[in-house]
């Protein structure tokens, strides 16, 4: 009997706020600095590893339109140039400290950074020349990724005002992507893989609305041409979405209540595999194809017991020398406090990989076994997991390339390429959720965050009433709307409510939004005055101009995408 064929589709999700021009540290552009020196160059290299090789692979990635937009502006080369300088610098200091207190270990392995930044800077300046969307770019015209283009600014979809937003923010995201990286995106990773069909939907916040039709997200992306999207594996098996949160916030509880009691009678009756695509399709007959996340292969890279990146012999993120925030121990015992933590061996986290690439590969080919004809495994996760938070996580995606290389019962596709190879198995609905915690909105809509969709819907409103009265022939009306539309889409940005639930840069999520906000109301009465006739200060043109400095994203931005 013949071994059955199944395909492998690894999904990255790489995304960063926008943070150029708005801090540095502890929160700001080091993120960015982070991110770029320790997943997206190594990515790239990795990758440029087994082309070279002749592995054949196959990898899906978005590269939100928001992170393009960074990695695109020129002050960005400048501060990565500076970051990297201190990284280094920082491992010279170690080493003197490290041989006066005779550590000889450790400043080995100061050395070991110096080596590793040294590499990315030069690779940065002189085999990118400064430009990693381009390098992206060439993989994915020779067919080796698929770039999934994203919302504009990351915002939580499901959770936004009006339908001529939730547009605005996916067809700027597609339109970004194309200008960024030269082809239209097929497929979308929806934020959060948050999804929200249609139905009678009400705002969560009272005083922004009565309930109405809303159209499901799907059919927002067939009007901007996106054909593919992929959601949490509970939306496809007919698991509830709604966790233990709905209880625990009115808001939220009656949102949830409204979609149940209006798709009562449309609801999945039976669970689907997560192995099969589908096509979701909304009242209108406009619709998307689904994938779903496999729980299995994430669990094993996501499960902070039986995860990969927690093996005692990888790199501690979370110890850090002082001043300079190196790291040299490795993870040691998971039950262990910082003080205990034993020198990383990077010999021994290399022979990890391999085990743990191997270990892989025999568990997509188990999932394939039990998995129905031609199935699809799709694997999600957050890009930055990889050489960031897992420094080894890199050479672990490229070493499970190796590992399949020959393998005939395992093929690696993108997700337009099994599209294409097979087509949806059947249309069905889907249910509201997301993969964060409790699967749905309770991450992005709870006590601590009701007030930041006041803000957002305040403004949201405000745009869609203003926009019709835009003079055409007023040249700076025309630029005070469209830094209107640039603030509006930063306050949608889904970041802020995570950050503050997670408890992570609260202070600096809520200082944001609120910046945001006041811009955008600031612009909004330049705007009417402008609109009615009249003329603005030099000091109205001036804080323009300061708003199109610091948050001078999506440089052919329109407004009409509100009207």
């Amino acid at each position: 009997m013949a071994e059955k064929t199944g395909y492998f589709a690894l999904v990255l999700h790489a995304h960063l706020p926008y943070v150029l021009y708005h801090g540095r540290w502890p929160h700001g552009t080091d993120w960015l600095c982070e991110a770029t020196a320790e997943c997206y160059l190594p990515l790239l290299n990795e990758l440029g590893k087994l082309v070279f090789e002749g592995v054949d692979f196959r990898v899906t990635i978005n590269i939100s339109p928001i992170l393009c937009e960074q990695l695109a502006n020129p002050g960005f080369q400048k501060e990565f140039d500076g970051y990297v300088r201190n990284k280094i610098d920082a491992a010279h200091k170690d080493i003197l400290y490290f041989e006066k207190a005779g550590f000889a270990r450790r400043a080995e392995l100061a050395r070991m950074w110096i080596e590793y930044y040294e590499k990315i800077l030069n690779d940065f300046d002189d085999r990118y020349h400064g430009d990693i969307l381009s390098a992206f770019a060439k993989l994915w015209d020779a067919g080796y990724i698929e770039v999934l283009t994203s919302a504009a600014t990351h915002g939580y979809l499901p959770l936004i005002l009006d339908d001529r937003c939730v547009h605005a923010q996916v067809e700027m995201g597609k339109r970004t992507t194309q200008k960024r990286l030269g082809k239209i995106a097929d497929g979308i990773w929806l934020p959060e893989c948050a999804y929200r069909p249609s139905y009678e939907w009400a705002p969560p916040i009272n005083g922004f609305g009565e309930p109405a039709r809303r159209a499901g997200v799907e059919e927002i992306l067939s009007d901007s041409g996106i054909n593919h999207f992929v959601v949490d594996h509970h939306l496809l098996e007919g698991g509830k979405a709604i966790g233990v949160y709905v209880e625990r916030f009115e808001a939220l509880r009656l949102l949830y209540e409204r979609w149940a009691k209006d798709e009562k009678s449309k609801q999945v009756e039976s669970p689907k595999s997560v192995y099969k695509s589908y096509f979701v399709a909304g009242p209108s007959g406009g619709g998307a194809v689904a994938f779903g996340r496999d729980p299995k292969t994430s669990l094993q890279v996501w499960s902070g017991k039986h995860g990969y990146p927690g093996d005692f012999d990888y790199l501690e993120f979370h110890k850090k020398s002082f001043p300079g925030g190196m790291r040299y121990w490795r993870i040691t015992d998971a039950a262990q406090d910082l003080a205990s933590k034993q020198e990383y061996v990077p010999e021994w986290a290399d022979n990890k990989v391999r085990v743990h690439a191997k270990h892989f590969a025999e568990l997509l080919s188990g999932v394939i076994r039990q998995a129905p004809d031609d199935p699809i495994i799709v694997s999600p996760y957050d890009a930055e997991l990889f050489g960031h938070w897992w420094f080894e996580g890199t050479k672990w995606i490229a070493e499970i390339y190796r590992q399949l290389k020959g393998h005939r019962a395992i093929k690696p596709v993108t997700l337009s390429e099994y599209v294409e190879l097979f087509g949806p198995a059947e249309a069905i609905v889907l249910p509201e959720g997301s993969w964060g915690e409790g699967g749905h909105h309770w991450i992005w809509l709870n006590p601590d965050t009701a007030w930041t969709w006041k803000l957002i819907y305040s403004a949201e409103k405000k745009m869609i009433e203003l926009m019709p009265g835009v003079p055409n022939n007023n040249a700076l009306a025309r630029r005070v709307a469209n830094q209107m539309a640039r603030e509006l889409l930063l306050i949608e940005a889904s970041d802020w409510q995570f950050l503050i639930s997670a408890f992570t840069a609260r202070d600096y999520a809520e200082a944001r939004i609120n910046l945001h906000y006041e811009n955008f109301s600031q612009l909004a009465e330049m705007l009417q005055k402008l609109s009615a006739g009249g003329k603005q200060s030099p000091m109205d043109v001036s804080f323009l101009q300061e708003c199109e400095t610091d948050d001078g994203i999506f440089s052919d931005i329109d407004f009409s995408l509100w009207l």
